[in-house]
This record gives structure tokens, sequence and C-alpha cells, in this order.
């Protein structure tokens, strides 16, 4: 038995809490509470199966370039699964008011008997986000199952 319940969320500071917001609402998360933590703003999202906070920090320094730096140790990234890599990042870029940096562009990358196509960008503060897909199961024989939404949580995890 362990002494732990369930996971409850994870946090990330932010320079523009506002900024922030519009861009995790459009990777599919949404406002649930508003609050402040001291004197700083803060809120917590919902979405994709789990729950963001975000805190805004007053006085921003950049974050670590945990993507770039090979002897960065600590928060790599955060993945998100999507049914087709290209075409979200192509949404993302229309729906986006600033189109996101990529850090790394649609890649395949064999992972046991799973082939995947990952890519890289950042959010507005400069953190590591990954989407992936699965692109065929070895073991199966088949291609990942398509989905409308190119940008949404693949439900079939």
């Amino acid at each position: 038995m362990s002494i732990l319940g369930q996971y409850h969320h994870f946090a990330i500071r932010t320079g523009n809490i506002q900024r922030a917001i519009a861009f995790y609402e459009v990777l599919g998360f949404r406002v649930t509470e508003r609050f402040t933590a001291g004197v700083t703003l803060a809120c917590w999202l919902e979405g994709l199966g789990t729950r963001l906070e975000l805190l805004q920090v007053p006085v921003p320094r950049p974050a670590a370039d945990a993507f770039g730096d090979e002897h960065y140790v600590g928060y790599y990234h955060l993945s998100l699964w999507v049914n087709n890599v290209a075409e979200c990042l192509e949404e993302l870029r229309e729906q986006l008011s600033e189109t996101p940096l990529v850090l790394l562009p649609p890649t395949d990358q064999f992972i046991g008997q799973k082939k995947y196509r990952v890519a890289f960008i950042q959010d507005y503060d400069g953190l590591p986000i990954e989407l992936i897909e699965v692109v065929q199961d070895a073991e199966n024989g088949r291609d990942s199952p398509s989905i409308e939404d190119n940008c949404r949580l693949n439900p079939d995890a």
C-alpha cells in the first residue's frame, strides 16, 4: 500500500500569466480556478487528463536551457501525445498569437517495438514541450489510428 494518493498537478512559473494561459488553452487546457499565492497571480488549468498550475513570477529571469544544454539536470519537458505531429505544428502556428519556436522539427525515433514521430516546441517562457505520435507499432505491423482533431491527446493510450 502506498502512502501517496494520486497525482494532483504540475506547476509552471511564468513571466506573463495571461500569455501563458492563452498558450496552454490552445493546447487543450481550460482555466478552472484563479487565485493568488502570496503576491503572485496563479491559476489551475485542466485538460488532457491532468491539471496544470501557472504562477506568475513578479521579476522573471530566463528559464534554463533544458533542451539545448546536455548537462542540464532537472525538468526536461512536458510530452503531449498527438495524432499527427506535422499537422499539430501547423494548427498551433495558425491558432497561437505568436508562432512557437520549434526546437526539433518532426523526427522519427524507434523506442522498443514502436516507431514514433516527435517534435519539440517551447512555450512562451522557453519551456520545452514534446509532441509525439505513434507512427507504426512493429508488433502489430499497423499504423496509428486516425483522429480528426490532430492536436488533441490520443484517447487510445
